[in-house]
């Protein structure tokens, strides 16, 4: 299956298609999170859009939404990253949907995230293969790396990380479900490989069959 940033280096790759209704270059158009139109999207994160305000079918769009809707709305003819397929989409204003364009800043950003990912990624295996667990805590505790080393590293945790890191995991912040989940099954994966549990009465980590907890005194056999 093809990756978001998969599908746009194959747009970038090709010539951009020329708009049926003006002949002008089309531009490549990020498709928003929300849901839009009919609410079912377009299938794609990307499409090329025709943005040129002077093209026939953008500028009677106005009349005929308005005639037959009684909205004041136009389209824009779009095409499909394949470069044959056009249809229309619908635009509320001039400058509607004009933020979404991949212009030379979003490709800037979108080399920079690249980048950073290639960069984690590098960092995660050499501490990997260091079994240099505070390197990986480094990458996972800190909201400004991309995300997904981020979860990488929540799951690389799981193979090399100590006893003494489980409470850090745990009380951490991540502001990200996917990682939340990976670094609770982490942590079920250090007990496992460590043999230890948490005391059900005291939360200290123990060995898994102590029948005593030697940090509060409880008896934890069966438990």
């Amino acid at each position: 299956m093809k990756t978001k940033q998969d599908i746009l280096d194959e747009m970038l790759s090709k010539e951009a298609p020329k708009c049926p209704h003006c002949q002008q270059s089309m531009q490549i158009w990020q498709v928003p999170d929300f849901a839009f139109g009919d609410g079912l999207g377009w299938g794609t994160p990307y499409l090329f859009v025709c943005f040129n305000d002077d093209c026939s079918s953008y500028k009677s769009g106005w009349d005929d939404i308005r005639g037959n809707f009684a909205h004041n709305a136009s389209y824009r003819c779009m095409c499909y990253p394949d470069g044959k397929t056009f249809e229309f989409i619908p635009v509320f204003s001039p400058e509607g949907g004009t933020g979404q364009v991949v212009n030379e800043q979003v490709l800037k950003e979108q080399e920079q995230l690249k980048e950073a990912i290639k960069l984690g990624f590098a960092t995660l295996a050499d501490a990997y293969v260091n079994k240099d667990a505070d390197a990986v805590l480094l990458l996972l505790f800190d909201a400004l790396q991309p995300a997904r080393v981020r979860l990488k590293a929540a799951d690389m945790i799981g193979e090399i990380g100590r006893t003494q890191d489980i409470e850090s995991l745990e009380s951490n912040k991540y502001g990200n479900k996917l990682i939340v989940d990976q670094v609770k099954a982490s942590v079920k994966k250090i007990h496992q490989r460590l043999f230890t549990r948490e005391c059900p009465f005291c939360a200290e980590i123990i060995k898994e069959r102590a029948k005593i907890c030697k940090h509060c005194g409880k008896e934890v056999a069966g438990l």
